[in-house]
């Protein structure tokens, strides 16, 4: 057992292994937050009902490391009635009565909450994600049910002490992603830990233990009892880190990829080169969005988004992007935005890769497209595979891509000229020909053959004969 105070102190004097490979957490200093506050005050109000309670898991680690944890899970020795009549109904949400968890909400008007779970031991797993019954338990039992060494550790934040019944501090020191007791129990367990393991060691820089690599390579098949849902979520996790393209090539490695992704998996052999430069280069120059891009469908911020996008248009060389968008949304059940933001940036490609020399009305509108921007990103880290020639004209390209995309939208995108009630006026019934004849008109608006609206309608006369 160690004070935080002393690891704190000596994070300080040294970088953790997290920080050797890109966490820029050394010698950040931990301040109180509400959340913090709150979680305090939950181990304080627990302790003095005479029950145990610490703090559990994830929290404890991003400690260690020097992080602010994003949320803080306590561990008691109350089962969840005795948590419920504590902090009374109007304040406990009964979200995983079964496994004994408990939401403790903060007061009235604040948003703090802190998961609350009793300490427990868990029986077979038959659907290999979930428990099949809990049996209340002790802190040195409840620590090895869980996944990983430096998720197992427990804190005491009254007396700033770490409890560590799994070796989980002298794992981070090593940067070590272990599973706790046997590997292959734990994958049992839950399959969806193998994925885990991979996100956690991108995350960290870790290196994942030989033991625990084995067991994941010998379950890896295994991965498919896992909901579509769920593998999505730890794919979309994965790709967030800094280590993106290390943790595809370990999924292929692990005999993951296949089950995960298996468009990428037939041809990542060959692929593989690309695509990680692609990734690289899309780490090393993502640009902050744009206002526009902020507001557009809630994901645009997303840069594991242009990650994605980078490697299935890697997988699409020589294939049918319908195809393979389509086998990826019925595997793992994205949002329609997403299928949607993947197929528009992947098609729209072979548009950008010529359209300095295309008609303004060709390129115009996949310019003002919601994912525009995405798009020219994923064309920006294309211009990393290309010949030295190739490279020069596709910065050309890009230039005036760019150049483009940032101009003001009346520019960009002007109001049409002439529309449906223009025709109408001129005696035209509504018809197929009203697609045709705005379409033409907007081409030609685009393209400044026609000059401005009496130019416009002048040209409909003479279409319609008026």
């Amino acid at each position: 057992m160690h004070a935080l105070q002393a690891l704190e102190a000596r994070d300080t004097k040294r970088s953790g292994r997290g920080t050797k490979k890109g966490q820029e957490v050394e010698g950040k200093k931990i301040t109180p937050t509400s959340e913090k506050t709150f979680a305090i005050s939950v181990v304080e109000r627990l302790r003095e009902a005479g029950h145990t309670a610490l703090w559990a898991g994830g929290c404890v680690r991003d400690l260690l490391m020097g992080n602010e944890p994003s949320d803080y899970d306590v561990a008691t020795s109350a089962t969840p009635e005795q948590v419920r009549a504590l902090f009374g109904h109007r304040r406990t949400l009964t979200v995983g009565m079964s496994f004994g968890v408990v939401i403790v909400l903060g007061n009235r008007g604040q948003a703090e909450q802190v998961e609350v779970a009793t300490f427990r031991t868990d029986a077979a797993y038959s659907d290999g994600r979930h428990p099949d019954a809990v049996v209340f338990s002790s802190p040195q039992e409840d620590a090895q049910r869980r996944d990983f060494t430096i998720n197992g550790m427990f804190f005491d934040p009254l007396t700033q002490v770490v409890i560590d019944y799994v070796g989980g501090e002298a794992d981070l020191q090593r940067g070590c992603l272990r599973a706790i007791g046997c590997a292959d129990d734990r994958i049992g367990e839950d399959k969806l830990r193998m994925l885990r393991a991979v996100r956690f060691a991108a995350r960290f820089g870790f290196d994942i233990e030989a033991a625990t690599r084995e067991a994941i390579a010998r379950h890896a098949a295994e991965v498919t009892c896992v909901s579509g849902e769920r593998l999505w979520t730890e794919i979309s996790k994965t790709l967030e880190t800094p280590r993106a393209a290390w943790a595809v090539e370990e999924w292929f490695e692990l005999g993951l990829l296949q089950y995960i992704l298996p468009e990428l998996h037939a041809h990542w052999p060959q692929q593989r080169t690309a695509a990680n430069r692609l990734l690289a280069s899309l780490t090393t120059t993502r640009a902050a969005p744009t206002a526009a891009e902020s507001s557009t469908h809630g994901i645009a911020q997303a840069d594991w988004l242009d990650r994605l996008a980078a490697l299935l248009w890697n997988a699409t060389q020589g294939a049918a992007i319908e195809t393979v968008v389509q086998s990826f949304k019925q595997r793992l059940k994205p949002s329609n935005e997403v299928s949607d933001m993947l197929r528009y940036c992947i098609s729209a490609q072979r548009e950008l890769d010529h359209a300095a020399h295309k008609p303004w009305s060709q390129v115009q509108p996949l310019l003002i497209a919601p994912n525009a921007h995405r798009a020219v990103r994923l064309f920006e880290a294309r211009v990393s595979l290309a010949d030295a020639r190739q490279a020069t004209e596709m910065r050309d390209t890009l230039a005036w891509l760019q150049r483009h995309l940032s101009l003001p939208t009346a520019e960009l995108n002007p109001e049409p000229w002439v529309s449906g009630a223009d025709l109408i006026a001129l005696g035209l019934e509504p018809s197929s020909r009203f697609r045709e004849l705005l379409g033409a008109a907007r081409r030609m608006q685009l393209d400044r053959q026609l000059l401005d609206r009496p130019a416009a309608l002048a040209w409909l006369r003479a279409q319609v004969g008026a």
